[in-house]
């Protein structure tokens, strides 16, 4: 098994969909159900052996929650903070570059 290429308080978009989102948890391999992976496309299945992320995601038109493998993942912090109203919930803030948990030090 590998290493996340992420980590918590990262901040992501997605390689193929216009979404973007903070890191709130990671899977080393695939943890979801098999109907969930089976709904995606072939052309565009994941493959299992591989980290899953958990987003705190955003698009133009609203927040929500995504599940994304490590290949669909690109860094993104770079585009700033993201606007999801959970973000500050979980996290105590960013510092231009991720975002850090509430509770943990710097």
């Amino acid at each position: 098994m590998r290493e996340a290429r992420f980590a918590i308080g990262d901040v992501v978009r997605h390689r193929l969909f216009p979404f973007r989102g903070v890191v709130f948890d990671v899977d080393p391999e695939f943890a979801n159900t098999e109907e969930w992976w089976l709904a995606i496309p072939e052309r565009i299945r994941p493959r299992k052996d591989q980290p899953f992320y958990h987003v705190l995601a955003e698009n133009e038109q609203t927040h929500y929650t995504a599940y994304v493998s490590e290949q669909n993942l690109l860094p993104d912090a770079a585009s700033g903070p993201v606007s999801h109203p959970e973000a500050t919930r979980l996290f105590a803030g960013f510092d231009g570059e991720r975002y850090t948990l509430k509770g943990k030090a710097n």
